[in-house]
């Protein structure tokens, strides 16, 4: 699914965080970035969401090169970036109402992106009603919970139907009750999607519950991949476990070692 040759990206005047870095994701995988403020957790989201371009090196999704946003890569943000004078209803719906606009256009939309009306509708009750929102619908950001906020933003991006999820640090401002619940609600999106899915987080404990796959970033520039197998992802029954409490210990060595 995703594949990075030799990636090499700096920001101008300052050191390479990344040089050479090469990078193997498979179709449906669930991943979770870590590290220390700066590492370039999220540069590298950015760089898999086309929204920065490397220096030197390739980024390839299903096979394509990757210069500008792809259409069908869906991207959940910390801050929800909701409009404030849209609903609920009419900010899940505002990517459809983009797509609809431009057409399947194969650079906007999916070429086989075209939605009508009505099936556009059943979707968004769907995934309203999926995330526990739906009573909701006719209320504004400003009347929401940051936890509500954030659903909204998940249901506008599912919508879409994505076939690669980019999440950066999404739960990061909710308060630990409501992050849990919504990790697992992710946690079990994935299950029945099978979506290929990447989070980064400076969270441990939600790395280890978010990814199959764990990539440890470090300070300084990044050479060498460092991934940890990660079984226990997913496992709410896990969390409170000795093994769940050993694998964040691992990954605490892994982050206080330089390599």
């Amino acid at each position: 699914m995703i594949e990075l040759i030799d990636l090499t990206f700096a920001y101008s005047g300052h050191p390479p965080l990344f040089d050479r870095f090469c990078l193997r994701v498979g179709k449906g995988e669930a991943w979770a970035i870590i590290g220390p403020s700066g590492c370039g957790k999220s540069t590298l989201l950015y760089l898999l969401a086309g929204l920065k371009r490397p220096s030197k090196g390739r980024v390839l999704i299903a096979g394509e090169s990757i210069h500008r946003p792809r259409p069908r890569t869906g991207l959940i943000l910390q801050d929800h970036g909701l409009l404030p004078w849209a609903t609920v209803g009419q900010n899940a719906r505002l990517g459809l109402a983009i797509r609809r606009l431009y057409g399947p256009d194969g650079r906007h939309a999916p070429v086989d992106s075209e939605v009508e009306p009505q099936d556009a509708d059943r979707q968004i009750d769907y995934w309203l009603q999926w995330l526990g929102i739906e009573g909701l619908r006719n209320k504004y950001p400003s009347q929401l919970s940051r936890g509500q906020r954030q659903r909204t933003a998940i249901a506008r991006t599912l919508v879409l139907k994505p076939d690669l999820l980019l999440m950066d640090e999404p739960f990061s401002a909710l308060d630990a009750p409501i992050r849990i619940e919504l990790q697992s609600v992710m946690a079990g999106f994935h299950r029945q999607s099978q979506l290929t899915s990447i989070t980064v987080t400076h969270d441990i404990e939600e790395a280890v519950f978010m990814g199959r796959k764990v990539l440890v970033l470090h300070d300084g520039c990044n050479r060498d991949t460092e991934v940890v197998d990660n079984d226990l992802a997913g496992r709410s029954d896990e969390r409170n476990s000795p093994a769940f409490h050993q694998r964040c210990e691992d990954l605490h060595r892994l982050l206080e070692r330089r390599p």
